[in-house]
Order: structure tokens, then sequence, then C-alpha cells
């Protein structure tokens, strides 16, 4: 029993991830799934192209602009993961989808630890995890949930990282050997960084001396490429500037390898203390290579960094931004071409994303750009279940009211919730598909809630106002289910309510369930066509179903059956007086009609 008692969240977690593996095949793939994995496809090839050629393929849109280090890995682990499993990539996908979602429950709970007692602590996590609007989520979206898991990672090993900091100074070694020590530190740092910075600034150089050298100048390229004049002047350049990359690389590593030594050398006390800041900053970089966002978790630790160690903790916040940005150089390459100048404009990109649809907002259409400050006020008070705001609310009250024992924590809630949720309100930040984009400033609300949890100080009275809590989340998952992230509550009428006043299916998964019907009920060779996303029909129809849309030439004389979303009224649009032979919908709400025409 004790040892159940001991490990009783590990137990809880395994059983939930086995349960993820029933139902993960019963969710649709997303509307932008697959142009997220043709840009993994090519990230992961410019780690074979770019020390072959110098050169990566870009996508020429915004894609670029994402960090793609979780749809690689998620692309590798799914590849690695088909033969065993024998399902197909998209669904892998979703179930690491979803356990990369039980990780970021995990150090929710961690980090509720930090300021509640064990079983509030375990009530905040369950309030949290039973969000219909985060459960759905977690199966079917490879940026949103994947960037609030990772966010939370790197506060969570951040934090720590500062609990357990040891001084970092050089005082104890001779005045000649720490100089000498700092002015090796500062050459390394300014020399790789440097190489890295100026890398399309040398490229224009070398191909400035191989243009000159092909027009007959004399210069250091025509002296030892005594054939310029037959070849064309792109190969010479493309060929020099990959000599460039492995001297850079080989300087590098060699620098690196000899600093390193010294320090092993002569201060292995600082390698030491250094060494707890690696795994925090590697969690920081990643993260920064999902969203341009997460430099906003270091704020925090830096923060918290300052105010617990003061200057101290100076030289380790500097060692953790260094380690941080060489992970996110790594794991990005879109950032190999121009480090400086391609993240700027990933991160005036994300900022003011440039969404060209129209958002269904209180039965109205808005530009991303244009919505109504209330949008999110609004959003957030129909997409959460009943009683998380009353809870927030009470629990802030009762923070408040022990100030000097929950100062941390409402400081914690005041930066990482209230100021970026004015922010985003006050600037009318661009939004689309609700308010998915910014979840991560969520889990301080349900940290807030778990302090109700702990006014009660019997624990059968906590284990009863939980399980009460968190009841509406699971019977409304499961009444929506595979569909969760559809949800409203009860103050807008429920999905009923919101059926064509706000968005329901915008990422159209329910397509999955439609091909299932088609696959059952349509004759052989039957030409279907598909309104919105087709290529989500696509994946699940039988290969003798010809499949017809927008995005396709060709046309079909007459079809059998019309596929359409509600998204957009364009099963309003789409064959309007055709009769139809099923609905997808939940709770009165339709998500998808199939018209026989």
């Amino acid at each position: 029993m004790a040892a159940f008692k001991k490990h009783s969240l590990l137990i809880i977690f395994l059983v939930v991830s086995i349960f993820g593996i029933i139902i993960t095949r019963q969710y649709g793939e997303s509307w932008d799934e697959l142009q997220f994995y043709k840009y993994a496809d090519r990230a992961l090839a410019a780690y074979s192209s770019w020390p072959r050629t110098g050169q990566i393929e870009l996508t020429g849109n915004t894609y670029d602009n994402y960090g793609p280090a979780f749809v690689m890995a998620v692309e590798l682990g799914a590849k690695i993961l088909q033969p065993i499993f024998r399902w197909s990539l998209s669904d892998l996908r979703h179930w690491l989808y979803f356990l990369t979602y039980l990780i970021g429950l995990w150090a929710f709970y961690a980090l509720a630890k930090r300021w509640l007692s064990q079983i509030p602590a375990i009530g905040a996590t369950l309030l949290f995890a039973t969000q219909p609007l985060l459960w759905g989520h977690a199966f079917i979206s490879p940026k949103d949930i994947p960037f609030l898991s990772f966010f939370l990672l790197s506060l969570l090993f951040g934090l720590r990282f500062v609990d357990s900091l040891e001084p970092i100074s050089l005082n104890d070694l001779s005045p000649r050997l720490k100089w000498t020590l700092l002015v090796l530190t500062a050459l390394w740092l300014a020399s790789v960084f440097g190489l890295i910075v100026a890398t399309p600034a040398i490229r224009a150089w070398i191909e400035g001396l191989v243009r000159a050298a092909a027009a007959g100048q004399t210069n250091i390229i025509s002296s030892i490429a005594s054939d310029i004049d037959k070849v064309k002047p792109e190969i010479y350049i493309q060929k020099y500037f990959v000599y460039f990359l492995w001297a850079r690389s080989a300087f590098f590593l060699l620098s690196s390898f000899i600093l390193f030594f010294l320090y092993r050398r002569y201060a292995p006390t600082i390698l030491h203390s250094l060494f707890p800041i690696l795994f925090p900053a590697l969690l920081f970089g990643v993260a920064t290579s999902i969203r341009v966002l997460a430099p906003f978790a270091a704020l925090i630790v830096t923060l918290y960094a300052l105010h617990k160690r003061g200057k101290q903790a100076v030289p380790a916040l500097i060692v953790y931004a260094v380690v941080a940005l060489f992970v996110t150089y790594l794991t990005w390459p879109y950032l190999w071409l121009d480090p400086i100048g391609n993240f700027i404009q990933s991160v005036r990109v994300m900022s003011a994303y440039p969404w060209q649809g129209q958002v269904l907002f209180n039965g109205a259409d808005y530009s991303s750009a244009g919505l109504p400050a209330s949008y999110l006020p609004v959003l957030l008070g129909i997409q959460l279940t009943e009683p998380v705001w009353v809870l927030f609310a009470a629990g802030l009250a009762a923070a408040i009211i022990r100030f000097r024992e929950k100062r941390e924590l409402i400081a914690l809630t005041l930066i990482w919730f209230i100021l970026p949720l004015t922010g985003f309100v006050v600037t009318r930040s661009p939004l689309y598909d609700n308010f998915r984009q910014i979840f991560f400033i969520l889990p301080p609300v349900f940290l807030m809630a778990g302090v109700v949890f702990e006014k009660i100080k019997r624990p059968v009275l906590q284990i009863a106002l939980i399980a009460l809590v968190v009841l509406p989340g699971i019977i409304d998952g499961a009444r929506l289910h595979p569909y969760e992230y559809i949800y409203y509550n009860r103050f807008i009428g429920g999905e009923a309510g919101a059926f064509r006043k706000f968005e329901l299916d915008y990422w159209g998964i329910s397509y999955r369930e439609a091909a299932d019907w088609l696959n059952a009920n349509a004759p052989a060779n039957a030409n279907i066509w598909a309104e919105g996303p087709a290529h989500l029909l696509g994946l699940y129809l039988r290969p003798d179903l010809k499949l017809y849309s927008t995005y396709e030439a060709e046309r079909a004389d007459r079809y059998d059956y019309v596929v359409a979303l509600t998204r957009y009224n364009l099963d309003l649009q789409s064959y309007p007086d055709a009769p139809i032979v099923y609905t997808i919908e939940r709770d009165g709400s339709l998500l998808t009609v199939i018209k026989k025409p």
C-alpha cells in the first residue's frame, strides 16, 4: 500500500497513457497537420543538405517561421514506432502529442507542489487535465499543446536550477589564471557567435570573390581555381561556402574542447556547478524552437533568480542563455541561413500572424487582426468548465489574505497570466481558432484554484470538492468525444448555444467520421465532393472512392456524395438543395454533413 501511494502518480500516468493508445485512432487529423509534416521533412533534410551543399529547402511561406523542433522529433518518433504499432503515421503522431501532454501535466503537478500540499496539487492538476478544450487539443495539436508542455517543463526545471544554484566564482584561482580563463571564455563566445552571426555576410563575401574572379579579376579565388572561367560561379560559391561551414564546425569543436579541458584541469568546481544548468537550458532552447514566445518562461526564471540570488545568479543565467541559444539554433534550420535576421523575422511574423481567414465570434465575422476587446474575456469565460473561474477568484482572494505565505504564487499569477492577458486584450493581438495560441498562460488559473482546495483542512472534504469540480469536465468530455476541443460551457448554452455563433470544429477532425460512414455506405468507385480540407477526408477513404475538391483541377460529371463542414457555413453553401443523408453532431450542433445530390 505504501509503495502504491508513493508511486500513485506514476501509475495514474501509465494507465492514462495506455487509455490514450485505446482512443487515439478515434481522432481525425487536423486541418494543417499535413503542412507541418511537409515542413518537418524539409527541416530534417536540412541536416544532410546543409553540410553537403550549404543550402536549405524552404517552404516559402510562414511555416519557416515556426520552430520545427517538436514536429521533427514527432516525425522521427512516429516512423520508428510504425513497425511496432502498425498504425498510420498520423495516428502515431497523435499518440505522441498526447504523451507530450501527459508530460506537461506532470510538470504542472510538480510546479503545483511548490506552493500547494499534495492533495490540493493533485486537485489542481486534475482540474487542469479534465478541461475538454485542452484534452481534445492534446490529440490533434502539433503546436499549441506541445508548446504548453514545454513551457511548463522549461519553467519547472528553470526554477529548480535556480533553487539548487551554487555560486559560480573564479575567486579561488590565482589572478593570472582567473583572467586567462575569463579572456579565453570571452574570445570563445565572441568567435563562435561571431562566425554564426556573420554566416550570411561571409557567404556574400565568398560570392563576391568568386564572381569577381570569374569576371577576370585577380584575387585569392583566381589563384586557387584555375578553371574559374570554365565553370559556373555558383558551383564554386557553393563549394567554398561548404568549406567555410566545415571549418566553422571544426573550430567550434576544437575550441570548445580546449576550453572544457582548461576548466576541467584548473576550475573543476565551476564545471560541476554548471552541469545542473544544461538540462533546463536545453528545454528552454527546444521550447523556443517550437514557438518564439518561449523566452517568456526564461523571463520568469530570470526574475526569480535575480530575486532569490541577486548578482550571484548572473553568470549562471548567462550560461543558461548561451546553451539555450545553441540548442535553438541547432534545432531550427531556418536560422542557419541568417540567425539574427531570420529570428527577428519569425518574431515579427508570429506577433502579427498574417492569417487570411475570418474569425467567427458571437455570430459575426472578424479579421484576426480586428477582433473586439471582448474576444478573449468572453472565450475564456465560456470555454473552460463552470467551476474554474469561481475557484480562481476564490483562490486569488484566499492567497491575498495569506499574502506572506502565497506571495510567490500571487506574483507568478500576475506575471504569467494577468499581465499577458491584459497585453493581449489591450494590443488586440491577432488570434484565430479561438484562443488556442495562448494556452500557455492558463496554468496559473488552475494553480490558484488549488488554493481553494488547500483552505479545506480535512482530506476527505478536499477529495469530495475536487471530485465535484472535475466531474463536469469528465462528463462533458465523454459526451463530446472525440470532439472535446469544441467544448463550450453551460453559460453559453453548451455547443448548441455556440452553433453558428462561435467556432466549433475549426480543424475539421470530424472528416474522419465522415470517411468512416462513406467507407461503410458508398458504392464502389463513388465520386465524392468535399468542401474545405478535402485531404483530411482522403486520408481515411477507401482506395476505390474518388475524391474531388476545389483544390483539384479535375472535375466529375456528377457526385454521389457531398461532404461539408459547418465552418464558414460550407454546409449551407454547397449543394444547398441536396438532401442530407448523414450528420456528425454533438449536443445539437452540426459539425459535418454528408449530402446525396
